[in-house]
């Protein structure tokens, strides 16, 4: 019983047996009322019409009723009012007097308790009792098998068709939940590209399709953490040393350029440690942990002021979000054109409408050579650097940007502007279409 196939086969099978029990139990007693019974009535005018008055010799009524019982090709016995056996054809043995008054005793008119099973009692008009008993049928068709009824054969036939039947239809179910069961423990055990067929559109089909979405969500994951720690302790290794190196040339003799150096060594490896934990926590995060109502024209403005040569245009804009990310992917964007492109910087924050519907759009603008074409949606990866690139950076600030761009439902993408420079645009939902 721990397998599911066999619960569920032996489920469907109990299921059937009741169902045929109650069909037996119902065809059992339904002769006490209703059409049946009028059938049974029905017979006993039909027996009487055929019989010798109850007053006609018993050896007259005996030969009537070998007559009749050849004629219906059935075991008959004929009973007088007070149950007692008058004459019978074709009866093994004789039915004992008080073996006939407890069977009137029981009733009479349905499936009434007869020395022989399968008996039917009938009441005739003029109050005799007569017991039919159908012959077996030459093709195994009578009386039933091994001693049963033969309604309880033939249910118990039709049990067994239903049972055989269900059986592959079970088994195809639960092989599809084995498969499934197959591949979860190969995920557990590491292989993250186990997936599961799906099949069909039932519930197992929508099962297999949610984890199919959830292994490849975990895949993702993993190897972006994977990514993520081989190329921070990397990225980790160059401050560290030059860090080491400065505190050594310090001890040896002191140095005010030395002292900026391993200050701006310090500041870069902080920077590095916040980049890394906020990428972290993104990927960690399901959605966000506070929501705001913020202009995002403002949001601007107060980073814009930091650099030089930076350009705010744009109308206010209300979109709803975490308010440290949001400023986190603004100072990253400009961080990012002021190391990688050329001054004057544009930024402008507006409204458009997207897809049918409006969304609030922030675009930035350095005046540098360009991102090539080829190139556009690498740089969104992290720790990625283009060739021949000789600004610093952490190599996270896009990634962190296309993160939180997707936090805030929206999205992050780079293009190259015609007389050149690089154009990042982030759009966001706003704050009345945000739930």
């Amino acid at each position: 019983m721990k397998r599911l196939y066999v619960q569920i086969y032996l489920t469907v099978i109990a299921s059937l047996f009741l169902v045929v029990l109650a069909a037996g139990a119902l065809w059992r007693f339904a002769g006490e009322s209703g059409p049946f019974a009028q059938g049974i009535e029905m017979a006993g005018e039909v027996a009487a019409a055929a019989l010798p008055p109850a007053d006609s010799p018993r050896d007259v009524q005996q030969q009537a009723l070998e007559r009749l019982s050849q004629r219906l090709r059935a075991d008959l016995a004929l009973y007088d009012v007070k149950r007692e056996l008058i004459a019978s054809a074709n009866v093994p043995g004789r039915t004992d007097v008080s073996d006939n008054t407890s069977a009137a005793r029981r009733g009479w008119g349905a499936w009434a308790g007869h020395e022989r099973r399968g008996a039917w009692h009938i009441n005739l008009p003029d109050g005799r009792g007569l017991a039919v008993h159908l012959a077996r049928d030459p093709r195994g068709f009578g009386s039933g098998w091994w001693g049963l009824p033969a309604w309880l054969g033939v249910l118990a036939l039709v049990a067994l068709a239903v049972g055989i039947a269900a059986h592959p239809v079970v088994r195809r179910i639960t092989r599809r939940l084995e498969r499934l069961e197959s591949s979860v423990n190969a995920l557990g055990g590491g292989d993250l590209s186990a997936r599961v067929r799906v099949r069909g559109h039932d519930e197992v089909a929508r099962l297999a399709a949610s984890f199919n979405r959830a292994a490849a969500r975990i895949e993702t994951l993993v190897k972006s953490h994977r990514n993520l720690l081989a190329n921070a302790s990397h990225e980790l290794r160059t401050p560290l040393a030059r860090i080491r190196m400065g505190v050594e040339l310090l001890k040896a003799k002191p140095d005010a350029r030395r002292e900026a150096e391993l200050e701006a060594d310090i500041a870069e490896l902080d920077s590095l440690i916040e980049e890394i934990l906020t990428a972290s926590r993104l990927d960690a995060s399901a959605g966000l942990d506070v929501h705001e109502d913020l202009d995002l024209l403002a949001l601007t403005a107060e980073e814009c002021a930091r650099y030089e040569d930076c350009h705010l245009d744009g109308e206010p804009a209300q979109v709803r979000g975490d308010p440290r990310l949001l400023r986190h992917l603004i100072r990253n964007l400009l961080e990012n054109a002021t190391r990688h492109g050329a001054p004057p910087i544009e930024v402008t924050v507006g409204r458009v409408n997207q897809h049918g519907s409006t969304a609030v759009e922030l675009s930035v603008r350095d005046h540098g050579v360009g991102v090539p074409d080829t190139e556009q949606e690498k740089i969104f990866d992290p720790f990625y650097r283009m060739a021949g690139a000789t600004a610093t950076g952490t190599g996270l600030g896009l990634s962190l940007v296309r993160q939180i761009a997707r936090k805030h439902g929206g999205e992050a993408h780079c293009e190259r502007v015609a007389g050149g420079g690089t154009r990042i645009t982030v759009t966001l939902a706003p704050a009345d279409q945000v739930p």
